[in-house]
């Protein structure tokens, strides 16, 4: 796969809210305070919610609150699994005896938890399977925002963080499944075709889940927001669209099988 752009309509923080603001539910980063602060409510003047309206799902803790640009933050399930199926790929954020750690690795999901795996030797897995508190987080980029003022820029994004501990799955008929699972989510059928695993690849390959009921989502669509003062100025904007798509299937030089179903369907989705 690869980004292109298009025509149409962890420890780290990305900058890609309005006022350059950090897609984390912490908040840190660099924003500058808003000029004035929004009057106080009382709890007489308070407006009743209507007990018969769908309750709105809040952040499952403290720490998973987002506090900057808090009307981007989602928290229900939906659009969780969302960002998360659409991923193959996360980042994982710990710190251990030497410091603060961010790294890459495939992801998949599995009911209410996310899957990752590894070599046996890796020192993120064994760091992890000691119980190390992680967060972790997935960032699908889709726009960048071009305003006139060069402080409201920002971007599209769909973003989620999930924080905990992940748990190992030790027994070998668990790790084939969710190793099935991953090969599935790859390419569907696939698990059914490529040579499992055998005892020893099997011995040597650690899974591990993470609950997914501390996490947050962050979500940002539409176009600039310009401050008022600004919408005279004579400078172009509006949104150039990014978008992930997927290009045609490369054959190996030796490859002397037929494209099989999910190759077939991966050409078909293929842009033009």
């Amino acid at each position: 796969m690869h980004v292109q752009k298009t025509s149409t309509d962890s420890s780290a923080c990305l900058i890609l809210d309005s006022k350059m603001t950090s897609i984390l539910p912490d908040g840190s980063g660099s924003a500058a305070p808003p000029a004035s602060a929004a009057p106080a409510v009382s709890a007489a003047s308070a407006v009743t919610r209507d007990p018969s309206a769908p309750s709105i799902p809040s952040a499952p803790s403290a720490r998973s609150r987002v506090r900057r640009v808090a009307e981007n933050a989602r928290y229900e399930r939906e659009t969780l699994y969302a960002i998360v199926d659409a991923a193959f790929l996360c980042h994982i954020a710990f710190a251990d005896e030497q410091g603060s750690h961010c790294i890459p690795t495939a992801c998949w999901r599995e009911g209410e938890a996310l899957y990752i795996h590894g070599s046996n030797g890796s020192r993120m897995v064994k760091h992890l399977q000691q119980g190390a508190q992680v967060c972790v987080a997935i960032t699908h980029l889709d726009g960048l925002v071009l305003a006139r003022s060069a402080f409201n820029h920002s971007m599209n994004y769909r973003s989620c963080v999930i924080y905990g501990q992940f748990v190992a799955i030790d027994r070998p008929d668990e790790k084939r499944a969710s190793l099935d699972a991953f090969m599935h989510k790859i390419a569907p059928g696939r698990e059914h075709e490529a040579r499992p695993g055998n005892a020893k690849e099997i011995a040597a390959t650690t899974v591990l889940r993470i609950s997914l009921d501390e996490a947050a989502c962050k979500v940002r669509s539409g176009p600039p927001q310009d401050d008022v003062q600004d919408l005279c100025l004579a400078v172009w904007a509006g949104v150039l669209p990014l978008q992930t798509v997927q290009g045609a299937a490369i054959a190996a030089l030796d490859n002397a099988v037929p494209e099989p179903t999910y190759v077939r369907q991966w050409h078909s989705q293929c842009a033009d």
